[in-house]
């Protein structure tokens, strides 16, 4: 079976294109092959690590990368998926083959103000917010999936 290419795309891939990558990875692995890349890529958010690793999940070794890198080096991908706000998603680079392009809008983490507990509360929200669209997401393509065998 062939999976299905996705790339998760945020300002820095430091945080949400991250988070989005490692559910894809954990809930769908079996089915899609997922990378995710920034369109100025900055330092892996040790927030997001952190937040990451409450639930079990571990992306401090991670690497961030560039969106505009993947497109020079010819990466195809069946969607792409935006993950940051709607300003920055149509600054994102036009993908070749791409089947499906979708923007989830998620705050960016390194806005976030308060106080290093604060900021983990707010970031728990927007983790399991991708949490719940990563896994809406593989459950309709599957449903796709069977709607196409069933034809």
């Amino acid at each position: 079976m062939t999976k299905d290419k996705v790339l998760f795309i945020c300002i820095h891939n430091s945080a949400r294109s991250q988070i989005a990558e490692a559910f894809l990875k954990r809930y769908g692995g079996d089915y899609f092959e997922v990378e995710s890349a920034g369109l100025e890529p900055g330092d892996l958010n040790p927030l997001a690590v952190e937040v990451m690793r409450e639930i079990g999940i571990d992306i401090s070794n991670n690497q961030t990368d560039s969106a505009f890198e993947f497109l020079k080096q010819g990466r195809r991908y069946s969607y792409l998926i935006t993950v940051c706000d709607e300003s920055s998603a149509e600054k994102c680079p036009i993908f070749p083959g791409v089947l499906e392009r979708i923007h989830w809008s998620f705050t960016d983490p390194s806005m976030l103000e308060g106080n290093k507990e604060e900021k983990l509360e707010q970031l728990r929200i927007i983790r399991d917010s991708i949490k719940e669209r990563v896994i809406e997401f593989i459950e309709a393509k599957a449903k796709d999936k069977a709607n196409l065998k069933a034809v």
